[in-house]
């Protein structure tokens, strides 16, 4: 079964956004990242809440480590 794609919502210069991709990747999950810069809807919602980790329409807050991620992870896909 293929997991759901995971989408990180970031921005260039954003020091947790950085710290939230190191989890993901650590995670080993594929993940797509949007640069709310250039995304004027993501721009909106997200401005002041990135990082954003998102699958379909369940979000994941900062600040969250390793293991909450694993297990939201786990839970939403």
């Amino acid at each position: 079964m293929s997991k759901k794609p995971v989408t990180l919502y970031s921005t260039w210069g954003c020091h947790l956004c950085d710290s939230a991709e190191a989890l993901l990747i650590q995670s080993g999950y594929p993940y797509t990242v949007v640069d709310i810069v250039d995304d004027a809807k993501a721009l909106e919602k997200y401005r002041l809440l990135i990082p954003v980790i998102a699958v379909q329409e369940q979000e994941l807050n900062w600040p969250f480590d390793a293991e909450q991620l694993a297990i939201w992870l786990k839970e939403v896909n």
